[in-house]
This record gives structure tokens, C-alpha cells and sequence, in this order.
């Protein structure tokens, strides 16, 4: 009978891969491929693991060998690409390679049962071959968006292109035009017909720009991929990712480890959003990944934004990335919004809406015009105080505020997620006349409902799109025309493309000018400029006043709100950029980010001061350990050490090392690394 040794990883925080041994029941048995899932038993339980290599031998005694209790030969193995694609992410960001491999797959494919597996791939043989169709009328391009769609088209080799166009400036037609091409030109080669990966940074912009890919490719299978999808239906799309039956694949981050046999293209659409980087376990830049995934393929990227990203724009400045620009909007006689600040301590609010902005609003109700309030703070207000004792409404479980939720009679954490009754009284001195301390959105949209009663307001934020499919619903309703008045969170802020918004109005964004995050006012900036550009975007209506971003501020005089107005976004990144440079911080040193949490502060820095200690680090600078901004959540406390190195190279060796060491320390604090952290 034939036996083979099979090398093997699973989801596991060891480091290391596993020798199975493998024998055929009879002749007839196909012999296991790497890329192969199998199912197998591990520390007394049984687990699915991922075959990596195959071997004649094996360094285990035969004695103490395990046999593979199955292979799951109905599924096609996962190709060496993309077995290279997830061995450089283990590496880059110091995880281990079954852990990575294993979580990049849809959860029905790592069960101990193939019924789902099986399922997926019986109801993909019984599809439906999608029907030739007239593709629906393509929008005419400008000069400027048919030069950057021809130009990502006839790209051969790895093409990394910055596509940098205002809000409004048409880059999705671009996208589109450009995958049009590149679709058609292995039209005919049914067996290797290209596919084209999008990536979008949040949940609920799949549905408005699937419903233009679909509009566009009637005759095209389209698979959507990410963490809103039911199970069933996120196997079934993977699975026909994989077997290359689908060519256009639109996802969040999670798509970016898909398995793509024939992929010639990748975009990513608003590059710069902080939301394709993964906070947890495996913590990667889908953005960077992607951009490593097309060097491996040698394909063209393109990464879009109206805000490119620091790190993005200073590789399009240095001639590393193409640069292509877009900078008009796409719609003729549609064209960027006034911005105005409005200095709040000369117009002083009354329920958080200047007499200028609620001026402002019922102009645009009296024309049938619709409104956007932004203010990127949910629930009803961030804390409610006693004003006899000044007493908070602080979490007993972490170091916050347990942020008020009127209209379900709860105090709730954002971070831990504890909930409470609110209280009647101050349960310190017993005054019952607690207040609320500033505005969210449940309170902004009970203020406006006072004032202009006869207005439809709609809100959108976590709280009210909770359902699934209700996000969706509430951004239909405003496209119809169903609502008057907006009010959202950063939910709002980008993709979406309302025709008949003509004002935004931005409150509170001051909070952000004085963070320790040095990424604060990058962040800041993107995302005014990003909701500043939901206004105005369709043709302004003859006799109409011009679309208008009215910013409520306390310090109308920051150059920060002086670029916002100009919309001059390459004058504030090249500002920023040299203030990086001059402080040594990224694009221009190279970070990693040591984390410890544990029941007591003490021990997290007693673990973190031990790694700083443990080994060499010349050429390295190593920053003392220190509590996180947020130091308790939960009950658990946590702290940070801090890694820069001006060499990427040298602080991928140095990790590589450090990493080895760590693992064999014995601790009560739980760690993790973060390499490139966006949060510090």
C-alpha cells in the first residue's frame, strides 16, 4: 500500500508544522497534495489542518506517527501561490503559518464535517451558468478618467498606481472601465479567464457598488466576500473564487487571503481607511498584503483615494507607485462644495446646532434639498454627571464612560460592553437630578425632530442598523428621496453617492486636534474631507445656490481647517510628511508594537520590561513599557513597549529573533505584536 509522511499545520500558536503519517486504504486512493486540507487528531481533539509539504520519511519515531484520518480530496488544493501569500504574512507579521492559513479560510471548510463542504460545491455544479447579456450603458469618461482606466488596463508586470481623484471625481467608472478591459482580453480562454479582486474597507459599501458591477457585467459571475455573510453563503462564493468560476470577487479586508488562481487585478478602493487593517489576532494590512500579493503575480494594483494615506502618497511622491489624477468631479456643472467655518464661540450653539447651520437646514428643507449632520459619536451623550458631588457615569470595568442610551433606558460601555439601568439617582449622594454631558447621535436627532418637526430624519449609526440588511434599507431611503435630514456617524462619511445632498454639516470634530496619536490629524483631515465630499456631487441645478460643508468649530484658525477648505490635500500631506520626517516617524522609520494585558497593570510591565531586556537590540531603539491610553478594559489591564528601527529588513531580523525568545517565556500577562501599528 502506498505511505507517504505529510508535513502539516494547524490553527495553533505553535510555530511550527506537524508530521502525520499517510497510507492509502487501497490502490485506487488518489495520493495527498500539498495544499490539501485534512482531517486529523491533535492533542486529543480532532482538528482540520492544511498539508504543507510531503515527504519519504520522517524525523519522528514510527512508533509515535499519527495517521491522517481523511483527506478531503472533493475540494481542489490551494495553490503554491497562495501558500506563499500566507507563509510571507506569517512572516511579516510574526504568526504562525496554520494560524494565518487556517483563519483565511470560511469556517464550513475548517469543520470536523464535509457537509457543508459538500453542500457548497453540489449547489456550484447545479448553478446556473449566468447568460450572456448587453452590458448596460457605460458612462462616457472624461479625458482625465480615460487616461487612468487605459492606463491601469495596458499595465503588464507589477504596476503599482496611486489613483488620486476628488470626491465625486468618477474612480469607480474608472475601476470599471479598466476591469472591462482587462476582462476581455482572454475573453475566449474559458480555461483561464482572468478575475479581478475588489476591496472595499467596510460591510456597507458592498451593496452599492455590487449593484454597479452587476449592472455593468450582466454576463459576469460576481462573489462578494466578508464577515456579514451567512456561512453557507460565504463558502459558496469562496469556493467559486477558488475553482475560478467567478471572475469578479468584491470584499472587505478578509477577501485579500482568497484563493485567486487567475488573478490579473487588484483594487482597493479609499486605500487609506484605517478599517483594512485587522486589530485582532492576526493583526495585517489588508492594503499591504494586497500591494505584496500583486509583486508576487507581477499584476497591476490600484489603490484609489481622494486622502491617500501617508505611507501611499509619499510612494507616489518618491516615484515608487504611478500616479494617476483625477481633479474634477465626473458629473458635468457638479463641482467641489464651499466650506465654511463656523466659529462656535461667536455663534454659540443651542442643542449643538449653530444659529448659521440650522439656518443653513431649513434653507434646504424649504427647497427640497437634502441635509447631512455628521458626528462621529453614537448614543445619546458620551456621559451623564452630578453636578451636586460630580460624580460620572464612569465603567467599573474599564477606564471610560459608560455612554448614555436614552431610548433603551441603558448606560452602556463601547468597549467591554457592559450595560446598567440608569440610575435615579447619583449613587453617591443621592441628588436625582443627573444630567447628560454632551451630544451623541440619538440626542442630535431628538433636537432636530424639536426644531423641524415636519422634516423626515433619518439616523444611521451601529446602534440603528443593528439588523442585518436594515444598514442597506436606511441608505436606500435616503437615495429615494425619503428623507430630509441625515445624521450619521462614519458610516456615512464615505462611497456613498446621495444625488440630492446639497449641505453638510460637521460637528464636533475639535476632539481630534488634540490627540496623542500622531496619526490624529492625518485621520482628521481624511475624514472631513471625505464627508465634506458627499455634498454636491450631482449637477447644480440652474438658479440653485452652490452646495455648501459648514464645520462647527472652536478654533476656526487651525491650518488644519484652512487646508479642508481649499480641499488642498497635497499641500497638507507634503506638510505632514516633512513634519514626519523631522520626528522620525513612519513612511520614514519602521515600527512594531509589544502588547501585554493582564489582571494587574503591574505584571504587564514587569513581562514588557523583560522583553525590552531579554536580548541585543543594536540598530533598534526599544521605548520604555508604558500603560496604554486606554489601560483597563474588562477588567484587564494593559500596557505597551514601543519598537522603531529606520531598516524594514533589520526589524523583520530583529523580530524574527526577539519572537523566538518570547515564546519560551513563561508569563501570567497575555501578549501580542503588532508589526506596522496604526494605533499607538
Amino acid at each position: 500500500m502506498k505511505q507517504r509522511i505529510l508535513q502539516i499545520v494547524i490553527d495553533t500558536p505553535l510555530d511550527s508544522s506537524f508530521d502525520y503519517r499517510w497510507q492509502a486504504h487501497d490502490e485506487s486512493e488518489p495520493t495527498p497534495q500539498i495544499g490539501q486540507l485534512v482531517q486529523l487528531s491533535f492533542c486529543r481533539r480532532e482538528v482540520v489542518g492544511l498539508i504543507v509539504g510531503t515527504s519519504a520519511e520522517s524525523d519522528v519515531a514510527p512508533g509515535k506517527l499519527k495517521d491522517v484520518q481523511a483527506v478531503r480530496h472533493q475540494l481542489l488544493p490551494l495553490s503554491a501561490q497562495w501558500l506563499a501569500l500566507c507563509r510571507f504574512a506569517a512572516d511579516y507579521y510574526q504568526r504562525p503559518l496554520g494560524e494565518v492559513a487556517l483563519s483565511g479560510l470560511p469556517k464550513n471548510l475548517r469543520a470536523l464535517t464535509t457537509v457543508a463542504l459538500d453542500r457548497g460545491l453540489k449547489k456550484l455544479q447545479q448553478a446556473v451558468t449566468v447568460p450572456d447579456a448587453t452590458p448596460t450603458d457605460v458612462t462616457r469618461l472624461n479625458s482625465a478618467q480615460q487616461h487612468a482606466a487605459d492606463a491601469i488596463a495596458s499595465a503588464s508586470g507589477f504596476a503599482p498606481t496611486l489613483l488620486y481623484g476628488v470626491t465625486g471625481s468618477g474612480k469607480t467608472e474608472v475601476y470599471l472601465q479598466a476591469a472591462a478591459q482587462i476582462l476581455a482580453h482572454n475573453e475566449t480562454d474559458h480555461d483561464n479567464l482572468s478575475q479581478i479582486l475588489i476591496l472595499v474597507p467596510e460591510i456597507n459599501l458592498t451593496p452599492q457598488l455590487e449593484g454597479n458591477i452587476r449592472a455593468r457585467f450582466p454576463g459576469i459571475t460576481v462573489a462578494t466576500l466578508h464577515s456579514g455573510l451567512a456561512e453557507g453563503e460565504r463558502t459558496r462564493h469562496w469556493l467559486a473564487a477558488h475553482l475560478g468560476q467567478t471572475r469578479i470577487i468584491l470584499g472587505t479586508r478578509l477577501a485579500v487571503l482568497a484563493s485567486l488562481p487567475h488573478l490579473k487585478l487588484i483594487i482597493i478602493d479609499e486605500e487609506h481607511d484605517t478599517s483594512y487593517k485587522q486589530q485582532e489576532g492576526l493583526r495585517y494590512s489588508a492594503r499591504d498584503l494586497a500591494v505584496w500579493r500583486a509583486h508576487q503575480l507581477q499584476i497591476p494594483i490600484v489603490l484609489g483615494s481622494a486622502t491617500p494615506s501617508l505611507e501611499t502618497w509619499h510612494h507616489a511622491q518618491s516615484g515608487r507607485y504611478q500616479k494617476l489624477e483625477l481633479r474634477e468631479r465626473a458629473v458635468k456643472d457638479a463641482v467641489l462644495p464651499a466650506v465654511r467655518r463656523i466659529d462656535m464661540e461667536r455663534d454659540k450653539p443651542s442643542e449643538g446646532l449653530t444659529s448659521t447651520l440650522i439656518s443653513a437646514l431649513k434653507q434646504r428643507l424649504e427647497r427640497g434639498e437634502q441635509s447631512l449632520l455628521f458626528l462621529n459619536r453614537r448614543g445619546y451623550a458620551p456621559v451623564i454627571a452630578c453636578d451636586a458631588c460630580d460624580w460620572v457615569s464612569n465603567c467599573s470595568r474599564c477606564t471610560s464612560f459608560m455612554v448614555l442610551h436614552k431610548s433603551d433606558h441603558r448606560l452602556r460601555c463601547h468597549h467591554c460592553s457592559l450595560e446598567l439601568h440608569i440610575p435615579k439617582s447619583c449613587p453617591t449622594c443621592g441628588n436625582i437630578n443627573l444630567q447628560p454631558l454632551g451630544r451623541g447621535t440619538q440626542r442630535l436627532e431628538e433636537s432636530l425632530r424639536a426644531m423641524c418637526p415636519a422634516a423626515r430624519v433619518l439616523r444611521i449609526d451601529a446602534d440603528s442598523t443593528r439588523r442585518k440588511g436594515s444598514a442597506q434599507e436606511a441608505f436606500d431611503s435616503v437615495h429615494r428621496g425619503d428623507v430630509d435630514i441625515l445624521i450619521g456617524t462614519q458610516m456615512v462619511a464615505k462611497g456613498h453617492d446621495f444625488k440630492n445632498l446639497t449641505l453638510v454639516g460637521i460637528l464636533n470634530p475639535d476632539t481630534a486636534l488634540f490627540s496623542h496619536d500622531y496619526r490624529a490629524s492625518e485621520h482628521l483631515f481624511a475624514q472631513l474631507m471625505q464627508v465634506a465630499g458627499r455634498a454636491g456631487r450631482a449637477a447644480q441645478k440652474e438658479g440653485g445656490s452652490p452646495s455648501e460643508v459648514l464645520i462647527q468649530t472652536r478654533y476656526p484658525q487651525h491650518p488644519l481647517y484652512a487646508a479642508v477648505i481649499v480641499h488642498n490635500y497635497d499641500h497638507f500631506a507634503s506638510s505632514l510628511l516633512e513634519e514626519r520626517e523631522h520626528a522620525c516617524l513612519p513612511p520614514y522609520i519602521y515600527q512594531a508594537l509589544l502588547r501585554a494585558e493582564a489582571k494587574e497593570l503591574k505584571t504587564a510591565i514587569e513581562f514588557l520590561q523583560h522583553a525590552a531586556n531579554c536580548i541585543e537590540h543594536q540598530g533598534i531603539t526599544m521605548h520604555d513599557p508604558i500603560p496604554m491610553t486606554m489601560t483597563r478594559v474588562a477588567n484587564v489591564d494593559r500596557a505597551q513597549l514601543l519598537i522603531e528601527c529606520p531598516s524594514r529588513p533589520g526589524l523583520q531580523a530583529f523580530l524574527t529573533g526577539w519572537m523566538a525568545i518570547l515564546r519560551q517565556v513563561k508569563t501570567r500577562a497575555k501578549w501580542s505584536l503588532e508589526v506596522d501599528p496604526v494605533d499607538i
